[in-house]
């Protein structure tokens, strides 16, 4: 069975204390997510609904606008995957967050160890779904088809190996997001990063030759000097 492992994540976090917000963004950015932080109930739930993160880490009592009326809403326009994070936690209140549409439910205090552990958890679960539910996954002029691992650009078959496939379909999930090495030995190569490693470039490289081959004008694997590799949606 092919290991699951999350991609760095475009988290949004509404919670109203500073100091765990700040706790949160540092704990989360060092875990390689994007992490962004809104204080408001209502602001949240609007850039809940503009931008398109992978994963909402929501506060129940909020200014401007409950959590739970929040979710309440979010889940009528959008099915962005939550986890509640209250210092209510008993067993009414973690129903209630559940009931109206919440992933998960993490009662305060709380620790680094096992915020992680929950958010892995969610973000490998839909990781899962994604590929389960996608047979054909159209990017611009590019599908993939994960039932025989093959893809296609403009009605080419780019030829990729099954390791090539598992790179390109890591790019496209989490396009225009700059991947570091070591996750990227992780998720698709399955070991750790060795410095003189160089089995990724090479993968890459041939990922680059074929996207080329096939006829893409402009090349939309690129490398970003020092973090890593980013693939970039306009070009496709």
């Amino acid at each position: 069975m092919t290991a699951i492992f999350p991609c760095p994540a475009r988290l949004l976090v509404i919670e109203d204390d500073a100091v765990l917000c700040t706790h949160l963004q540092d704990f989360l950015t060092s875990r390689q997510h994007q992490v962004t932080v809104c204080r408001d109930g209502r602001a949240g739930l609007q850039q809940a609904l503009d931008q398109p993160f992978d994963l909402v880490l929501l506060d129940i009592l909020l200014p401007g606008m409950n959590g739970l009326d929040l979710l309440a809403e979010l889940r009528q326009r959008s099915g962005v995957p939550v986890i509640v994070l209250s210092a209510l936690g008993d067993e009414q209140d973690r129903i209630s967050g559940l009931m109206k549409g919440a992933d998960d439910y993490l009662p305060k205090p709380f620790s680094s160890a096992e915020l992680a552990v929950r958010v892995e958890a969610v973000l490998r679960r839909v990781t899962l779904e994604r590929r389960q539910s996608q047979g054909v996954a159209p990017v611009g002029a590019l599908v993939l088809r994960t039932e025989d691992e093959t893809a296609w650009y403009r009605e080419a078959d780019l030829g990729l190996t099954t390791t090539e496939f598992r790179l390109l379909q890591v790019f496209l999930e989490h396009r225009d997001q700059v991947l570091s090495k070591a996750f990227l030995y992780q998720a698709v190569l399955h070991r750790g990063y060795g410095r003189h490693d160089r089995s990724l470039d090479l993968h890459v490289s041939h990922l680059r030759r074929k996207l080329r081959d096939v006829g893409m004008a402009e090349q939309p694997l690129r490398t970003v000097w020092g973090q890593g590799y980013t693939l970039v949606s306009e070009a496709l």
